[in-house]
């Protein structure tokens, strides 16, 4: 019998095969005898958190006035490898001649993201992040496109220094 380059006799190959058998079974009757760490999923929604680096779903933070920070650059859309967000924006002319792009529209396609974080990462203004939310089970994949500015919301508007 040979077994990686060494070779046994049929005693040897028995007292091998009982050692790995034993090997095996030490460390199954190790982890048997561990404290169990198992989540009771359903029930515990409200006290579950995850972990710091876990990338949920992507999210536009609004404040209070419903303003974000997006400027609708669109590097975050250059930086998509799988073209899952789509910038919207319009030219709209100020009060005081001046044009200025304003973010019109910011979908963002879950089901198509891979959670590389290259958009979050390229945007400048940290207009965008990923939360916690896990659950994105959905029987229509449609619903899955999501709309991440609020209607009617504005870009936060930078204080003028004195």
């Amino acid at each position: 019998m040979e077994y990686k380059d060494q070779k046994y006799t049929y005693l040897g190959g028995l007292i091998h095969g009982i050692s790995t058998l034993a090997t095996g079974m030490k460390t199954s009757i190790k982890v048997y005898f561990r404290k169990k760490v198992t989540e009771q999923y359903p029930e515990n929604r409200k006290e579950l958190k995850m972990f710091d680096r876990f990338r949920g779903t992507l999210a536009m933070p609004h404040n209070e006035n419903n303003e974000h920070r997006c400027v609708a650059c669109g590097l975050c859309q250059m930086a998509c490898p799988n073209d899952t967000i789509k910038v919207t924006s319009e030219t709209i002319e100020t009060e005081d001649g001046k044009k200025k792009k304003i973010l019109a529209k910011y979908e963002y396609d879950l089901g198509a993201c891979m959670f590389c974080q290259l958009c979050v990462n390229a945007c400048p203004h940290d207009a965008i992040m990923f939360d916690q939310n896990f659950e994105h089970a959905v029987f229509d994949r449609t619903k899955l496109v999501l709309r991440l500015n609020h209607v009617g919301s504005k870009v936060i508007e930078k204080k003028k220094e004195v």
